[in-house]
C-alpha cells in the first residue's frame, strides 16, 4: 500500500471529492481523520472505510470555526500519534455574484470557509511538521482561483488567495521537508451546488460562454487520485504549484 503508516486529515470529506480523496488514502493504507459538517454523511464515509479494511474516525468540523479545525488535528495526534498528510477540500459556491452584486455576509462567509479555513488549518499542522522534519499539505483550489470567468467574485478571489497561500507556503518551508500544493479541479460532479444560493442572472449568463466550451465534467475518484500523487514520495520535487485536472477545459480559456 501506497500510503501505510500514513496518518491524513481529509476535510468535506462527507461527500464529493473529500469522500473519494478519504476512502483512496485508507484503501492505500492511511489513517484517515474524515471532517466534515455533515456528520451523518461522514459516519458513512467511515463505515464504508472500516468495512474494506481501512482505518478512520468521523469527526464533526465546521471549518469557519477555528475550534473545529485545530480539535480535527488535535484528533489526529491524539488517536493516531501524528500527523502526515492535510488535505484542505472543504469549499463553497457563490451564487455567480459580479462585485457590484456580492454582499458582505457572503463575501465573508465564502472567505471564511474557502480560504481562512485552509489558512488555519496549515497553521496547526506545520508546527507538527517542523517536528518531524515533513509533511505534505493539499489545497484544493479550482481553476477559478486561476481565472475570472468560472464562478462569481467571491468563490473566484477565495481560491485565487487560496493559490497565492500555496504558492507561498510551499517556497516557505520548501527546506524544511514541507511541502504544499494545489489541485485546480474543473467541472467535478459533486454536490457543491447545493451550496449556491440566489443564482445571479447576469453573472451566470457572462460565464456560460465558457462552461459551454467544457470538454466534459470530471468524477471525484479522478480528483482523488491526483492527491494520492502529491500525497506520495514519488512526487517530492513537485511543491508550491497547482496541479489543473479539468479535461483540458483552461487549454482553451
Amino acid at each position: 500500500m501506497k500510503l501505510s503508516n500514513k496518518v491524513a486529515v481529509v476535510t468535506g470529506a462527507a461527500s464529493g471529492m473529500g469522500k473519494a480523496i478519504a476512502e483512496l488514502y485508507a484503501k492505500e493504507g492511511a489513517k484517515v481523520i474524515a471532517a466534515d459538517l455533515n456528520m451523518d454523511g461522514t459516519k458513512a464515509v467511515v463505515e464504508t472505510i472500516t468495512k474494506n479494511g481501512g482505518t478512520a474516525i468521523a469527526v464533526q468540523s465546521n471549518v469557519a470555526k477555528l475550534e473545529d479545525i485545530e480539535n480535527m488535528i488535535d484528533t489526529a495526534v491524539k488517536e493516531f500519534g501524528t500527523l502526515d498528510i492535510l488535505v484542505n477540500n472543504a469549499g463553497i459556491m457563490d451564487g455567480f455574484e459580479p462585485v457590484g452584486d456580492i454582499n458582505d455576509d457572503r463575501w465573508d462567509l465564502i472567505f471564511d470557509i474557502n480560504t481562512k479555513s485552509v489558512m488555519r488549518a496549515m497553521r496547526k499542522a506545520i508546527p507538527i511538521f517542523l517536528e518531524k522534519g515533513k509533511g505534505v499539505i493539499i489545497n484544493v483550489a479550482s481553476t477559478g482561483g486561476l481565472n475570472g470567468a468560472h464562478a462569481g467574485a467571491a468563490y473566484g478571489a477565495s481560491k485565487h488567495a487560496v493559490v497565492g497561500l500555496t504558492k507561498n507556503t510551499g517556497y516557505m518551508y520548501a527546506n524544511k521537508g514541507i511541502r504544499c500544493n494545489a489541485i485546480a479541479p474543473g467541472g467535478v460532479k459533486t454536490n457543491i451546488a447545493a451550496s449556491m444560493k440566489n443564482i445571479n442572472e447576469f453573472g451566470m449568463g457572462r460565464t456560460q460562454a465558457v462552461h459551454a466550451v467544457m470538454p466534459r465534467m470530471g468524477e471525484a475518484d479522478e480528483i482523488a487520485a491526483v492527491a494520492l500523487f502529491l500525497a506520495l514520495d514519488e512526487s517530492s520535487f513537485v511543491n508550491g504549484t497547482v496541479l489543473v485536472a479539468d479535461g483540458g477545459w483552461t487549454a482553451a480559456f
